[in-house]
């Protein structure tokens, strides 16, 4: 998407942090902002925010966890705007730390409903309009840089959550047409309602919405921000390379269990091609 101006760019979790930064960002390349989150003061004070900057803005109260408020967000979007061309499912939630063994499973539940719930939910139900719109658009899940390594010890529902956000984003990213972008935001330590108190440590919101807009622009999919994540990256991918090499070694004709080869033989076969 070559350009963002007068497009409708929806995000949810819009009213702070990653979100309000992204707001900004799109908003001052001339798109129109429509933000969602269950807290009315903070939209308002958004909404004054993205007006005081002229950038043309709604926002609308709603749930990400609960599929007839995120439907009644999209239809907020398109009886507003006429429909959208860019969704950020950003809202998300944390924790606090404690081993995975004392983690209540109502906390559990919570944050799964919140980070990876509301994303389908909002995936699921915009992307299905998106298809029927049938324009060029995208949508953009925020995962972490825990979906990749784990960052934060005693974190086991987020980083869960967020690996199931990886994996959503990447089936979504076979399933969806050409002319749907489907993208993931992978944000490591960025200055947020999350992240209050060390804010002097986080990049900036505004840093990261500008960095994170141009990937966005270009298609990328994997959209990163934080350079020192690949040291943390590497050695996983390394491990994982050298236990194959080591208990279950290349050898010709071994696409013989290869799930996709097996599929694409499988419906060759009752094609009659």
């Amino acid at each position: 998407m070559d350009s963002f101006k007068d497009k409708t760019v929806v995000i949810t979790g819009g009213a702070t942090g990653i979100g309000f930064g992204l707001a900004k960002r799109f908003g001052a390349e001339g798109a129109k902002i429509v933000i969602g989150e269950p807290r009315q003061s903070k939209l308002d004070e958004a909404l004054q925010a993205l007006h005081d900057l002229g950038i043309e803005a709604a926002a609308m109260v709603m749930d990400v966890t609960d599929p007839e408020s995120m439907a009644a967000f999209a239809d907020f979007a398109w009886d507003t705007y006429g429909g959208a061309h860019v969704l950020i499912n950003n809202a998300g939630i944390g924790l606090g730390r404690k081993p995975m063994v004392e983690v209540a499973l109502e906390d559990l539940h919570k944050v799964m409903n919140v980070n990876f719930f509301g994303v389908w939910h909002g995936a699921a139900i915009f992307g299905k309009r998106m298809i029927a719109q049938g324009e060029p658009a995208a949508i953009y899940n925020l995962a972490s840089e825990n979906a990749f390594f784990n960052a934060i010890k005693n974190s086991a529902p987020y980083i869960a959550s967020k690996h199931a956000v990886r994996g959503l984003t990447e089936a979504m990213r076979d399933e969806f047409p050409d002319f749907i972008k489907v993208g993931m935001i992978v944000p490591g330590f960025v200055a947020s309602d999350m992240t209050k108190g060390s804010e002097q440590f986080a990049m900036d919101a505004d840093t990261f919405a500008e960095k994170v807009v141009e990937q966005i622009r270009a298609g990328e999919f994997y959209v990163v921000t934080h350079s020192y994540n690949v040291v943390r990256i590497k050695p996983i991918h390394d491990e994982i390379e050298a236990a194959y090499d080591r208990n279950a070694p290349r050898y010709e004709g071994d696409e013989e269990y290869d799930v996709p080869t097996l599929i694409a033989r499988l419906t060759a076969g009752r094609d009659g091609t």
